[in-house]
């Protein structure tokens, strides 16, 4: 991948997509390779925000416990308390969320202002480098729309670079500077969005864009 662009990962449910974002993130067992990746701790937007956020805890907190976590990973990450607190502030902010949710839990929130705070607790560590699994998909039309403009606004005024993993190819087309088409476990494709969308190469690929 380059530095600030957005590859598209798309391929039938078991051709490995979600297998491959693990092994990136050093979540999978019994691979063999090397991942190499020049930004810390990669992290991933989750696709059903309804589950990926914990229940019990308030908005503040989901936000402010990864930059806990990081400073004890990494004693130069650390910071005081009030600095999580604004750092989380700020975030809020980021992802278009008024600082009145800080203090709600994630039931109290619609199912697309819960995704944008699962957005902010990944990018909230600056990572560099997101994995977007399915991010959309879990969400209404016009939903979707607006997270996709905010994972675009956030891409370009932190320098992200996307691996963005999805079954819907028109929202691929719509996120990605190239994509990337898996089958069996195995790529068998990858180019630009325009190339592989009006001159794909492979059979499969172009079963996909029918």
């Amino acid at each position: 991948m380059y530095e600030g662009e957005s590859l598209g990962l798309v391929g039938e449910s078991g051709c490995g997509k979600t297998s491959l974002s693990k092994a990136i993130l050093g979540m999978q067992e019994h691979m063999s390779g090397e991942v190499s990746c020049h930004v810390s701790r990669p992290q991933m937007i989750f696709q059903d925000p309804y589950s990926s956020l914990n229940p019990s805890k308030t908005i503040g907190w989901l936000l402010m416990e990864p930059l806990r976590a990081a400073g004890i990973l990494d004693k130069k990450c650390a910071m005081s308390k009030a600095d999580r607190k604004a750092a989380a502030y700020d975030m809020l902010a980021r992802v278009g969320m008024d600082e009145k949710y800080f203090h709600r839990l994630p039931s109290e929130l619609s199912g697309g202002q819960r995704q944008r705070i699962s957005i902010a607790q990944a990018l909230i560590t600056n990572p560099g480098f997101i994995i977007a699994d399915e991010p959309v998909s879990a969400l209404d039309v016009t939903i979707q729309a607006q997270i996709m403009e905010l994972l675009q606004k956030l891409q370009e005024e932190m320098n992200l670079s996307y691996l963005f993993i999805s079954h819907d190819i028109n929202v691929v087309y719509h996120m990605c500077d190239r994509i990337m088409v898996m089958k069996d476990g195995r790529m068998i494709e990858i180019g630009e969005t325009e190339d592989i969308f009006h001159d794909p190469k492979e059979a499969y690929t172009k079963s996909l864009l029918v």
